[in-house]
């Protein structure tokens, strides 16, 4: 699998595992393949076009275009995809469900057909534990029933099973990673993380959801990358795999750490009206993969303070996208209201 079609490259995970995979691996080649919708964005990718340029390239398209991603495999001699196109967000979702719809679920449907067709080695394809829905005892183990309670997660479990209908109906060498929330460079500041730390070193307010006690798995991006690629190379075809640390933060818990970690009063926390079918907790039961011999590699409060010290040294990279005219039409449709209808949270 040494020509790689990275769907989705241009975004938060994908760059990072575009970097991952060129660092580790000296004869392997990358096509990036995105859309470069609001997320997607070449700033991400600049080191990369200069460090790599012989064994990377980029193309703009968009999954759910067969023909042209075909020829892009067919052009760059790909053997594998790894799917990281995704309409993300569970926020945006709720604004506008359609397209998650058409490229979660459309956009896997065409890369499974290409896979098929073209007789690739491999299409894995990296997922999320919102499919599980809220887990509110125990842990969600892989073969634990899909419960979604959003437009998102109902589409990525629609791309999940696709999946595991090509394996067992025409025999697609496909492989399926569920990971925990990631934090880390190049992250879009509308996800809370990044939001609370460019919200914090503005000193503007950290729009918390209700009483900030919902339950997350954060984990460093290059340990879910790790794992991507661990299941690429060792997996088995037609399993999923979970990625996560196995240890949840609570949102609150997480706030202050970002605000102890930049010296900002507790006091920029606002308790805002939640949102619909807000999942109170996610878990997952990571036994599987550690089976591989996959082991996190940094704590939550290793990776927030690594994801803290990036965004402050790299205001030149998320300013001009908090600055642009699409980033705060959505923040003042998604905060505005909520902030107005705020109370500060005791500390």
């Amino acid at each position: 699998m040494r020509g790689l079609l990275i769907t989705g490259g241009a975004g938060f995970i994908g760059s990072n595992f575009v970097r991952y995979i060129l660092q580790k691996y000296p004869d392997y080649r990358v096509v990036v393949y995105d859309k470069l919708t609001y997320a997607g964005n070449l700033e991400n990718l600049k080191d990369v076009a200069r460090d790599f340029a012989g064994r990377y390239a980029f193309v703009r398209g968009d999954i759910v275009e067969a023909e042209k991603v075909r020829a892009v495999i067919r052009e760059h001699q790909v053997n594998a995809i790894v799917n990281f196109a995704a309409a993300t967000h569970v926020d945006r979702s709720l604004m506008e469900p359609d397209e998650f719809i058409r490229t979660d679920v459309y956009g896997t449907y065409v890369l499974l057909e290409a896979t098929r067709e073209l007789g690739l080695e491999r299409m894995h394809q990296v997922s999320t534990d919102e499919v599980y829905g809220q887990v509110l005892e125990g842990r969600a183990g892989e073969d634990a029933p899909l419960h979604t309670r959003s437009p998102y997660a109902a589409s990525k479990a629609g791309g999940d099973l696709l999946c595991l209908s090509y394996f067992a109906s025409f025999g697609v060498p496909v492989t399926i990673t569920r990971g925990a929330n990631n934090i880390g460079p190049y992250q879009y500041p509308e996800k809370v993380v990044p939001l609370f730390i460019t919200n914090a070193i503005d000193q503007q307010p950290l729009p918390l959801y209700g009483d900030g006690m919902q339950m997350r798995d954060y984990q460093y991006v290059l340990d879910h990358c790790e794992g991507v690629d661990l299941v690429l190379q060792r997996g088995e075809p037609g399993q999923v795999y979970n990625i996560g640390t196995g240890v949840e933060t609570h949102n609150i818990v997480m706030a202050r750490a970002i605000l102890d970690l930049l010296g900002k009063p507790y006091s920029l926390i606002r308790s805002v009206p939640d949102r619909p079918g807000h999942d109170r907790r996610y878990a997952l039961e990571v036994s599987k993969i550690r089976a591989l011999g996959r082991q996190s590699s940094h704590s939550f409060a290793q990776a927030l303070e690594e994801t803290v010290h990036w965004y402050v040294k790299n205001e030149w990279w998320w300013r001009p996208i908090k600055n642009g005219e699409h980033y705060r039409a959505y923040y003042q449709q998604q905060y505005d209201q909520r902030l107005a209808r705020g109370q500060a949270v005791a500390e």
